[in-house]
């Protein structure tokens, strides 16, 4: 199968890298984190109006009218930029919430018993297949407190217990509600890795170039071997799980997903800590960005498909083990006794 990229994929990418260049370059980026994480609506209407969040939809619906895999590509870029907000959420809940296509209405979402992203500008929440608004988004909010959020970009709510249970009639849920329920918890969990893909390659990039123009002792740091084996690690992290997330946004298979989010979840995070490790003392200062991707890639390792679910998920869907061809076990012969060496 080729998963190399089309022209019009390609040109889709370098298009939305070009704009998040030019709507939320480091100076916006900055600003964002000074502001504690404050949305900025103009930014999330430009999204709105390049197709963003209605990327998905049908044309006849408004949207744009493409598939996951062009998704993918999207919200790599958005990683890459570190753009905050609670983007994957919006996107899937475009067609449900009135506005969140156009960028006119922020939605963030539940997952589980963690802290709720950006829940004080929402003007909607998704719970499972189901959406908050009016009355009962004031009501979940109310319930809601502010908690200490690692990342600077992200603002946190720790829901009430009962808010986090789901709307009314929810325990009523038909199959078929269910059925979409699960499927936007597998394509947020594949968003997600798309941006820990490419947060990834974004650090490796970061470091590459760090290494190449900070010199000690007359040379570029990056001629000494400890360092070219750091960068060489960040990029064999990164490109297997660009393949893992590229193929998973093909298949939509939920066992590839999880495959996919550990594989990016570890270069998000790893990538990160070589990356600020390149950068020397540096690199945990205030002003220096890495710190920012390594926090993001934090929360998100933990969000949409956290480690232990996604392994749980990949471990079940790999059954039995059979017998590699050729193997005593294959043949029929018994394997000798444990011990003895040799």
């Amino acid at each position: 199968m080729d998963f190399q990229l089309s022209d019009d994929q390609r040109a889709l990418r370098s298009g939305m890298r070009d704009l998040l260049d030019a709507v939320f370059d480091r100076d916006r980026m900055r600003a964002a984190v000074e502001r504690g994480g404050t949305l900025d609506r103009s930014l999330w209407r430009e999204l709105g109006a390049a197709g963003f969040f209605a990327l998905r939809l049908p044309e006849e619906a408004g949207g744009v009218g493409l598939g996951l895999p062009e998704a993918v590509l999207l919200f790599e870029e958005a990683g890459r930029a570190l753009l905050p907000g609670p983007l994957v959420a919006t996107h899937l809940a475009a067609g449900l919430v009135k506005g969140a296509a156009e960028g006119e209405a922020v939605v963030t979402a539940v997952d589980g018993d963690l802290p709720v992203a950006h829940l004080a500008e929402a003007d909607a929440v998704l719970v499972g297949a189901d959406a908050l608004a009016g009355e009962p988004l004031r009501a979940f909010v109310a319930a809601a407190r502010p908690v200490r959020s690692m990342d600077p970009l992200t603002p946190l709510h720790r829901a009430g217990a009962r808010a986090v249970s789901g709307p009314e009639g929810a325990r009523a849920a038909t199959e078929r509600t269910t059925a979409h329920a699960e499927r936007i918890r597998f394509e947020g969990a594949l968003l997600t890795a798309a941006e820990q893909l490419g947060s990834a390659a974004r650090t490796t990039e970061t470091a590459v170039q760090h290494a190449g123009d900070r010199e000690q002792f007359g040379s570029p740091i990056g001629s000494f071997q400890a360092v070219k084996h750091l960068c060489a690690d960040m990029l064999a992290r990164t490109e297997p799980a660009r393949a893992a997330v590229y193929a998973a946004a093909v298949t939509g298979d939920p066992v590839e997903i999880a495959a996919a989010k550990l594989l990016a979840d570890e270069a998000a995070v790893r990538n990160a800590r070589d990356c600020l490790q390149i950068h020397g003392g540096m690199g945990f200062t205030w002003e220096a960005d890495v710190h920012l991707h390594l926090k993001r890639a934090w929360l998100r390792s933990a969000a949409r498909l956290g480690g232990a679910a996604a392994e749980e998920l990949l471990a079940a869907g790999l059954g039995a083990a059979r017998p590699y061809p050729g193997s005593s076990a294959a043949s029929g012969r018994g394997a000798p006794e444990a011990g003895g060496g040799g």
